[in-house]
């Protein structure tokens, strides 16, 4: 149970309106105007230290925790200096539009329009961007064939080497980046570190300032000692390195908020949390402080990754509704040589996420052959809670798929998770996670058509055809991928951010130039449930039954299965023939050869950094976006509608055979390919995990999941009448928490379709 401040922090947090703030946009630009001639990486630095020095700084009441990035709680912030045409779009849809919500100011609108948009107007990451690619490309992303992401934003989706931050202090930090500096005169990453660690120690003395001014002001004996505790601990931990868990929790958070005013990115994941917080939580135990007291520090933590939300467009929104930050832990796995990595803040880190129950921190499990039955429990239990928090993840899948791209053994045993279920190596990988999504089943649709007239074509013909495609638009995708990957280069480094990933330092590098030890560009296959479940029909329906010719088939869809004699074609094509999802080799075999040979494509291509592209399977919420591009399908889909979610998730309604047929189907996918993650949802009824008997059987299903050899795993515990009573009456459920896709969020911040979806996924039963 919450402490009463903790609830009052909740509270406060979600009681108003979210709203944008131009703070940043403004400071960053005034900067801008200011250094033209100089080098990108130096006018970064400038610009973000003029942030820093400038932006209004905030102490909330009852905060134990200081550092916001706006004054007002949950306030998106913008980066024109990525994309200002969007922004000029949407000002006056924001209140409105059907996902994601912010109010901005009549005044505010103004600013923008009179001010910010004309001066970035053909000054833009975007314009670059666009400018560069070429006319199939944009063809092949107009047909929604794939994506190309992150060309509107900070890319992120990276972990810092927090080890680094935490065991030296940004005092150590700087004097190592003014040797380097003094040594490299001309080297512009090095003195845009120098600036950035500088502005980075005067933004946490504001805080001392704010927090003693504050204190002399308060009427409150008790709040004004508190203040005075957090002005101490600022002037400390601005130069020296933590000593306690609430130090390295404070300099933590500083640095989380700095790093979002360098970028404004997605996905500034938080790694291992419970690893390299260890010695600061044995250190404030070895002192004497109360588990109680480490337990609110850590709660008051939770309860800030809610307050930074991001700020998308509308079909961004579509793509990742519901305010996914990427605030993700993963927590317990191994240590460096093979051992069971779990300790005693792997157990609280979940005891004061049962306490909040929010949608951040992102928090996930690592499982392995090692992993102690306790612990197992204590994450069933926090699964059963039904707010789709922890996810799960099975060392025995990701760390050899690391070592499949050439990543130590060491290094892949620290894995961790970027974003929703990215998989990176913490403070040595700029991995691009989310530059594209691939739409497989939009391949099959384009190839069936081409077809249509094709007298002579036979079903093996269809497979040649669908891979020869994404052969073909894998190339491209991995060719628009590169050029957004410059842009970022060009308009976008993040020189502060890179000096805590190595080996930029060693480099003289930023990581957007190639500086990391790893250097992934991730692009996501999406669709492999509705392909193969399309391909089985299509070949019983057409070449093995012969109930239709190829081009009546293809008319049928062209209908969308109009009239009584299409309605009874597609009532067979959704009930008579095997379904993914079901441990049929017949079915699964088609998505599993197929996934394989998109994997081994996208393998092949390289990056500008010197990396190689990585293949991924999941959707985030893209399933709804991508399967409105998409006619009817064979699989009895009706055009427009939703794909399968997730990832590797079988179709909504057609895992009939229970959870474990589940497991079985996924697990002859060849996960170990793909190594930028995969999502797989599975939904339980509540009253399947009651009591000690239902624990035990999460606890073993998870033991089953680990040892068929799957990469992950998550989970909603919810009856589908309370989601509907939440669409019906959202005040009364407004702090109902979800899973959506590898994140979770508030059921009621979600549009309908993405809250129809949840609704109609399958409901198992062990």
């Amino acid at each position: 149970m919450s402490t009463p401040r903790i609830e009052r922090l909740k509270a406060d947090l979600f009681k108003d309106k979210r709203e944008i703030s131009l703070e940043r946009a403004l400071l960053y630009t005034e900067s801008h105007k200011q250094t033209e001639g100089q080098h990108t990486l130096v006018r970064r630095a400038l610009a973000t230290a003029h942030i820093l020095d400038n932006v209004e700084i905030s102490i909330r009441s009852d905060e134990l925790i200081a550092g916001n990035r706006t004054v007002k709680p949950r306030a998106g912030i913008m980066s024109p200096e990525m994309d200002p045409y969007w922004l000029d779009k949407e000002l006056d849809i924001f209140d409105t539009r059907p996902q994601d919500q912010f109010h901005i100011s009549e005044e505010d609108k103004k600013i923008y329009r009179e001010e910010l948009l004309p001066y970035w107007t053909k000054r833009s990451m975007k314009d670059f961007i666009n400018s560069q690619f070429p006319e199939e490309i944009k063809a092949a992303t107009a047909q929604k064939i794939f994506s190309v992401n992150q060309t509107d934003k900070g890319q992120g989706h990276i972990i810092i080497d927090f080890e680094r931050l935490l065991g030296n202090g940004l005092g150590a930090l700087l004097d190592e980046l003014k040797e380097h500096s003094v040594k490299n005169p001309d080297n512009a990453f090095f003195s845009a570190v120098v600036t950035l660690l500088e502005a980075s120690i005067r933004h946490i003395r504001r805080y001392e300032t704010l927090a003693r001014e504050m204190a002399n002001t308060c009427g409150d004996d008790v709040r004004a000692k508190e203040l005075l505790q957090i002005a101490a601990l600022s002037a400390k931990i601005a130069t020296e390195k933590p000593e306690d868990f609430f130090e390295a929790i404070q300099l933590f958070w500083y640095m989380n908020v700095i790093l979002q005013y360098e970028s404004n990115a997605s996905s500034l994941s938080l790694g291992r949390f419970d690893q390299y917080m260890l010695p600061f939580y044995r250190a404030s135990v070895a002192k004497g402080e109360s588990p109680e007291a480490l337990k609110e520090y850590l709660e008051s933590l939770w309860v800030k990754t809610n307050d930074v939300v991001l700020l998308r467009s509308t079909g961004s929104a579509k793509f990742f509704a519901g305010f996914p930050t990427g605030y993700t832990i993963l927590l317990g796995g191994l240590t460096a040589n093979g051992r069971s990595a779990v300790n005693e803040l792997s157990t609280l880190c979940l005891d004061a996420y049962q306490s909040i129950r929010l949608p951040q921190p992102n928090l996930g499990v690592r499982v392995n052959e090692l992993i102690d039955r306790e612990f197992l429990r204590k994450t069933a239990e926090t699964v059963r809670m039904g707010t789709g928090i922890p996810q799960i993840f099975n060392d025995e899948v990701v760390v050899p798929a690391f070592l499949n791209r050439g990543v130590s053994l060491e290094d892949a045993r620290d894995y961790s998770v970027v974003g929703c279920v990215e998989l990176s190596i913490p403070g040595k990988t700029y991995g691009l996670h989310d530059i594209a999504m691939f739409n497989l089943l939009k391949v099959m649709e384009l190839v069936l058509d081409r077809n249509k007239d094709n007298t002579e074509v036979t079903f093996d013909q269809l497979l040649s055809e669908i891979r020869q495609d994404i052969r073909h638009y894998v190339k491209l995708m991995a060719e628009g991928s590169n050029i957004c990957d410059i842009g970022h280069r060009d308009w976008a480094p993040v020189p502060l951010l890179s000096s805590f990933i190595s080996d930029c330092i060693d480099n003289g590098k930023d990581i957007t130039y190639g500086g990391a030890r790893y250097n992934f560009s991730g692009v996501q296959g999406i669709g492999i449930a509705n392909l193969s479940d399309s391909l089985a029909s299509l070949k019983a329906f057409v070449f093995d039954e012969k109930r239709a010719t190829f081009k009546e088939f293809i008319e049928v869809l062209e209908s969308n299965f109009e009239g009584e004699k299409g309605e009874q074609i597609r009532a067979r094509l959704m009930n008579r023939y095997d379904k993914y999802g079901n441990d049929i080799d017949g079915v699964d075999t088609y998505g599993s050869d197929i996934l394989r040979f998109y994997c081994k494509e996208v393998e092949q291509y390289t990056n500008p950094r010197g990396g190689i592209f990585t293949p991924g399977s999941y959707t985030v919420s893209a399933h709804v976006p991508l399967g409105a591009v998409v006619g009817a399908t064979p699989d009895g889909r009706h055009s427009g509608d939703q794909l399968a979610d997730g990832g590797l998730s079988p179709m909504v309604g057609k895992d009939q055979k229970g959870p474990t047929a589940v497991l079985k189907s996924v697990s002859k996918l060849d996960n170990y390919l793909l190594s930028n993650g995969s999502l797989l949802n599975v939904k339980f009824t509540p009253s399947t995990l009651e009591g000690e008997q239902g624990l035990n059987k999460l606890a073993d299903f998870l033991r089953a999941f680990m040892k068929l050899k799957l990469q992950h795993i998550q989970f909603n515990v919810l009856n589908a009448d309370t989601l509907r009573e939440a669409q019906q009456r959202p005040e009364d459920f407004a702090g109902l928490v979800v899973r959506v896709a590898g994140y979770s969020a508030f059921f009621v911040e979600l549009s309908k379709e993405i809250q129809d979806d949840i609704i109609r996924r399958t409901a198992h039963e062990l």
